[in-house]
């Protein structure tokens, strides 16, 4: 286990945004690769969207009749954005980048949430920005970026969208789509839902935002959250019990799970590791990010409005370590900056 720099043999450590590993990744043997690429197709289920309750929400809007739920969005799929990014854990990105593709609309409420433009917390806006497509372009998304080079399919906040994200990846799987697929998510989502995707995601990629429940209503309005994404994250690692690495130290399976560190929130972090490395150990990565930006909507909030300190995410890295976790990234430099969210454009859709 090392960090910032003190590498042992054979430990190459990678870097990008910031991130570094704080422990080597062995590949597994091709024939187990190849094991991973069989993906289970099932029929599609059918979802009720004149009564969703596609998320812990169970707001029960009527999105096929045009009217939003929590998410802010009906029905209709609507993005903002399809394109290599660049801005992920090393073993996500390859030599071009991960296929992000970036959802309008989210179940969350984050008062701080960097990506406001597009998740429909800008207050006064009838819809989340976007551009309306239906599942066969969302297909045919995929293969592009496929063709582009990504190093996978980055789904980012896909829960409201799970009716057409199923039926998308059968039909690119069907006509070609072999890179792995990955679920970037708040782990805010039902644990019912997601075993409807087993078989065709590779990689999880949840946050876990909160072990408290008060900061997780007053930051995102998410009542329950801790037992909710904590179910989420155990119904991920059933599907995906051990992360298996190709020989460049590119994922192909496995579970990552984000924690943010917030500003004045220490303890509350320790405890998120401290529950992950207890109940995971290394079945699971773990990404602790330093890379909180205010946005204006926080700009006179006690504690959100300033970034997060040196010393504060220090502590935090040197508790991960003592803990063991040796699975895991790191970032260092200056990542708390609005120059690294995406411009949301409708680009590549």
């Amino acid at each position: 286990m090392c960090r910032k720099g003190a590498w042992p043999e054979p430990l190459i450590p990678a870097v990008w945004r910031g991130f570094i590993y704080l422990a080597g990744a062995s590949a597994e043997p091709s024939w187990i690769l190849e094991t991973y690429q069989t993906i289970k197709m099932t029929p599609t289920p059918t979802f009720d969207l004149t009564n969703c309750m596609l998320c812990p929400r169970n707001c029960g809007a009527n999105r096929a009749a045009g009217h939003v739920g929590y998410c802010r969005v009906p029905a209709q799929l609507i993005a903002a954005r399809a394109g290599l990014l660049q801005y992920e854990e090393p073993c996500l990105i390859g030599s071009k980048g991960s296929g992000a593709v970036f959802f309008s609309g989210c179940n969350m409420g984050c008062i701080f949430c960097q990506n406001h433009e597009i998740s429909g917390t800008d207050p006064g806006a009838a819809l989340p920005p976007g551009k309306e497509i239906t599942t066969q372009e969302l297909s045919q998304a995929f293969l592009r970026l496929q063709e582009q080079g990504a190093a996978n399919i980055n789904l980012v906040t896909p829960t409201h969208y799970l009716h057409q994200i199923l039926p998308a990846l059968e039909t690119a799987r069907r006509d070609g789509l072999s890179i792995p697929v990955v679920y970037n998510t708040s782990a805010y989502e039902k644990a019912s839902m997601l075993r409807l995707l087993d078989g065709l995601i590779d990689v999880y990629l949840p946050d876990l935002k909160y072990y408290s429940e008060a900061l997780a209503v007053e930051y995102s309005r998410a009542p329950h959250y801790f037992e909710t994404a904590s179910a989420a994250i155990a119904e991920m690692v059933r599907q995906c019990p051990e992360p298996v690495l190709d020989a460049d130290g590119q994922m192909k399976r496995g579970v990552i799970v984000r924690h943010l560190a917030l500003p004045g929130q220490a303890e509350d972090s320790r405890r998120i590791l401290r529950y992950l490395y207890e109940v995971y150990g290394d079945q699971i990565y773990i990404s602790i990010l330093n890379q909180y930006t205010p946005m204006p909507a926080v700009k006179k909030h006690p504690l959100l409005s300033r970034t997060l300190t040196e010393e504060e995410y220090d502590q935090l890295v040197d508790y991960a370590l003592a803990l063991g976790v040796e699975n895991g990234f790191i970032q260092e430099g200056g990542t708390a900056s609005e120059s690294f969210i995406p411009v949301f454009d409708g680009s590549g859709l």
